[in-house]
């Protein structure tokens, strides 16, 4: 198999301190395969699992963005930065002796569920074809729209105050460090991000991701292949539906192929050799190809 030909996903152990962008240049030029993206990005803060998407599978990436996360979040209490994070200069500091652990978990409920919440200003979000970031940096003032999130669990697993370790499960898009400065502001002393770790991408987990430096070894070795995942795990939320020789033929020419009664939404279709051949999504009666999957 050619390098170029490489198919599936890798979840790796992204450190503290490169950005998202720069693991996937690294992986691009180890590689040498073209086609290499991320399902949902990580700033440089952060660590944890960071799903990367080879070849025709980056066509897979928004299905791994889309399912929920689990992160453990590291809070400082008593302190406000403009970046929501230790990335930007403290601008206040209050006093936390009158809190206790009570109190934290007494503020936690009201951050559960569907709820509005505001980005922070320093985020990759576009205004106008500009990052927020950009425009913070430039000293301009931008007024925010709430965006919906979700948060399914919210717990504390430790309170060192000021310090605060959380456990987050919650919807993509969730700002960690919104919660972070949110809950200081709850409690009336501000709040930071000081450290974040994802641990879970849907059904990509921390427990099974390659570290980064053991992955650039492996380039080095030309042993990596071994770490390729399929791609149907980016489906992992999907039923199975498995085609006779003439149905894959003809979803591999972009042709539907009749369901069966009671079949509804989207599914995973695999040819006869059990690989992965397409998604396709139940209308009117059969079966439609919305993404092709054909070997290189």
């Amino acid at each position: 198999m050619s390098r170029e030909s490489a198919y599936g996903l890798l979840n790796i152990h992204k450190p503290a301190g490169p950005t998202s962008h720069d693991i996937v240049e690294q992986v691009r030029r180890g590689t040498g395969i073209r086609k290499v993206g991320h399902a949902g990005t990580l700033d440089p803060l952060a660590s944890g699992v960071l799903v990367l998407c080879l070849g025709p599978a980056t066509r897979l990436s928004e299905y791994v963005m889309r399912s929920p996360k689990q992160y453990r979040a590291y809070i400082r209490l008593g302190i406000t930065t403009a970046s929501y994070d230790l990335e930007s200069e403290i601008i206040e500091r209050r006093p936390v002796a009158r809190l206790d652990a009570a109190d934290v978990e007494a503020a936690l409920p009201a951050f559960v569920g569907d709820i509005d919440q505001f980005p922070p200003m320093h985020s990759a979000i576009q205004r106008n074809g500009r990052r927020l970031y950009d425009l913070a940096r430039a000293g301009e003032v931008v007024t925010l729209e709430p965006r919906p999130v979700t948060i399914y669990d919210l717990r504390l697993v430790e309170c060192n105050l000021p310090d605060l370790v959380l456990d987050v499960t919650c919807s993509p898009g969730t700002y960690i460090r919104s919660l972070a400065h949110d809950l200081g502001q709850r409690l009336g002393v501000g709040g930071a991000l000081t450290g974040l770790v994802r641990v879970a991408s849907g059904a990509f987990h921390i427990d099974q991701a390659i570290p980064m430096a053991d992955f650039a070894t492996a380039l080095a070795s030309h042993t990596w292949r071994r770490y390729i995942l399929p791609p149907d795990m980016a489906l992992a939320d999907l039923p199975p539906l498995t085609l006779d020789a003439d149905g894959a033929a003809r979803v591999a020419h972009g042709n539907s192929v009749p369901a069966a009664e009671g079949d509804a939404g989207e599914a995973r279709a695999y040819g006869p050799d059990g690989r992965l051949l397409a998604l396709v999504r139940a209308a009117g009666g059969r079966w439609h190809p919305v993404k092709v999957f054909l070997p290189e």
